[in-house]
């Protein structure tokens, strides 16, 4: 399963889309650091954020491609 469509490049000047790479690749590696961070985090801690530990798990085990 892609995360683009055809339709999403269609009207796109090649050298747009090559532009917005460098972003992609970096809140890509961002998501996956954060994720990594929240999964090493007790579920004490997480109470006491105010965070339901079922949705953390859940957040940390998330592809970094997905929002």
């Amino acid at each position: 399963m892609s995360i683009f469509t055809t339709a999403d490049f269609r009207d796109m000047p090649a050298d747009t889309i090559l532009s917005r790479v460098p972003g992609t690749l970096a809140l890509w590696r961002r998501r996956a650091r954060e994720r990594a961070e929240l999964a090493t985090i007790s579920h004490r801690d997480l109470r006491d954020a105010g965070l339901d530990p079922g949705q953390a798990a859940f957040e940390a085990g998330k592809p970094f491609w997905r929002a």
